[in-house]
């Protein structure tokens, strides 16, 4: 039984890259991890790891030892999560992060209701290297993001998509009346974004109209609701997730412009840390997602 402990802390040293991330996350000694390595190196009588100023780097031995052993700890450890959520509590706290707009409108209205089995939510926000940090870190155990992951500590599936769509507040939309919408047209108005690398603006201007945007945003604000009543008041134009802009549009404060060919989609992602699937709570939270925003998309509101 000591040769699984010992290898389930190498695997969670080798997808961390780092002993002290691995102990943490079982719940051990960085000292007993490393007598875990220390045993298992002398089993195979082959180092497995190589000490850096910050971290561990796999050896050549470890990498054949993790592609042998990861599918069948996992599948392992699946198994017991499982018996676990049927005969255990799931109470505790859940931690996951996410954009802000998202985890506003769609995560939270999802986990709410998770609160009456004694779950509690903390909740963390930011952008896309926020989030990927946070996740290498152990500090959430779940985020949404709309980049596939690479790193063999996480686990993912993909919970839906976002439509980027250019738009404007009305009385911009009739000054299109009758004319093509152009690149060019649209670097003489005011540009609203979320910093200033143009995101989203950028992805949708390169992707519809074959050019890079090289203009300055005349308003920038990382919470992408900020920019959606920024447009609604007529500050400028934007582009947004269909999941922000759509009830704008319904009530008529704000108009997707029209153009030669639709924007682009990003697919969302739910992602996990392996390890952190051994608390039941995060295993019942995530399976919550999954289900209930494939009953989202379902129902035609994805």
């Amino acid at each position: 039984m000591n040769q699984l402990v010992y290898l389930r802390t190498f695997l969670d040293a080798y997808r961390s890259g780092s002993l002290t991330r691995a102990a943490t996350r079982l719940g051990i000694t960085q000292p007993a991890a490393s007598a875990h390595i220390q045993s298992l190196e002398n089993t195979f009588g082959k180092a497995l790891f190589t000490r850096q100023a910050r971290g561990v780097a796999p050896t050549a031995a470890a990498d054949d030892l993790a592609r042998a052993i990861a599918p069948h700890l996992d599948a392992l450890e699946a198994s017991f999560d499982t018996l676990r959520l049927r005969s255990g509590s799931v109470q505790g706290t859940v931690h996951i992060a996410g954009p802000a707009e998202f985890l506003s409108v769609r995560l939270v209205p999802m986990i709410l209701p998770l609160q009456v089995h004694g779950l509690k939510f903390r909740l963390q926000t930011g952008n896309r290297n926020r989030i990927r940090t946070l996740l290498d870190d152990g500090a959430v155990d779940l985020a949404i993001t709309t980049s596939k992951p690479d790193n063999a500590t996480h686990g993912h599936v993909e919970i839906g998509r976002e439509r980027l769509l250019l738009v404007a507040a009305p009385e911009i939309a009739r000054q299109m009346k009758g004319r093509s919408l152009t690149a060019a047209f649209l670097r003489e108005l005011p540009c609203l974004a979320y910093d200033e690398h143009l995101p989203l603006v950028r992805e949708f201007i390169e992707a519809v109209f074959n050019e890079t945007p090289l203009y300055q945003a005349a308003v920038t604000a990382p919470d992408l609701r900020l920019l959606a009543n920024g447009v609604a008041t007529g500050a400028g134009w934007s582009v947004l997730p269909d999941y922000i802009a759509a009830d704008y549009i319904a009530t008529g404060r704000m108009a997707e412009l029209p153009t030669i060919r639709p924007g682009p989609e990003n697919l969302l992602y739910l992602v996990w840390n392996k390890g952190a699937l051994r608390q039941p709570r995060v295993a019942y939270v995530r399976d919550h997602i999954v289900v209930s925003a494939s009953q989202f998309a379902s129902d035609g509101q994805g």
